[in-house]
């Protein structure tokens, strides 16, 4: 009688660690990994309100992108809030694309720019989609003494472009 074939064993994906870096995602690798902390966010229409945040970037060596993911919960309750993800694409010209779908259904197409020096990274849309109202988003993000802060601002056929969402975040 023979004996039945193996089952192949499945490969596990690549593990981003620092010999297995695309070249062209090098400049922004400071991001790569899992950061949490508290944020506040507010806008002229809405009340002001707490959250913890979870980022989370991660990294493909066969590719120039790094993938992102995000959530919030209510700083008291702990009661999820929102969600999204994308991908970000550095550029080797120090430009910078990002695309990012949101669990309320909105779709963002950033762009703008890095400076690794710095380690700063700005992004305005150029596209936010499914969401009549929102008419431009800004992002910053930069590594302060090694924790991860960003604002964003928002403008709405209603208000000019605010402050909407900041939080610093330390990497787990």
């Amino acid at each position: 009688m023979e004996s039945p074939t193996p089952t192949p064993t499945p490969t596990p994906p690549p593990t981003s660690s620092a010999s297995a870096l695309h070249p062209g995602i090098a400049p922004i690798s400071y991001l790569l990994g899992t950061w949490r902390g508290q944020g506040e966010g507010g806008f002229p229409t809405i009340n002001s309100f707490s959250y913890i945040e979870e980022l989370h970037f991660s990294h493909n060596s066969s590719k120039p992108v790094i993938a992102y993911s995000q959530k919030t919960w209510k700083l008291h309750s702990g009661e999820p809030m929102h969600s999204e993800s994308g991908y970000w694409r550095p550029r080797p010209d120090g430009t910078i694309e990002v695309v990012i779908a949101q669990s309320t259904g909105l779709v963002e197409v950033l762009k703008g720019d890095y400076d690794a020096e710095e380690k700063v990274i700005r992004l305005q849309s150029e596209l936010v989609g499914n969401a009549p109202k929102v008419e431009k988003i800004t992002r910053v993000f930069q590594l302060i003494g090694g924790d991860l802060s960003y604002v964003v601002q928002m403008a709405t056929n209603a208000t000019s472009l605010q402050p909407h969402l900041k939080a610093s975040l330390k990497k787990l």
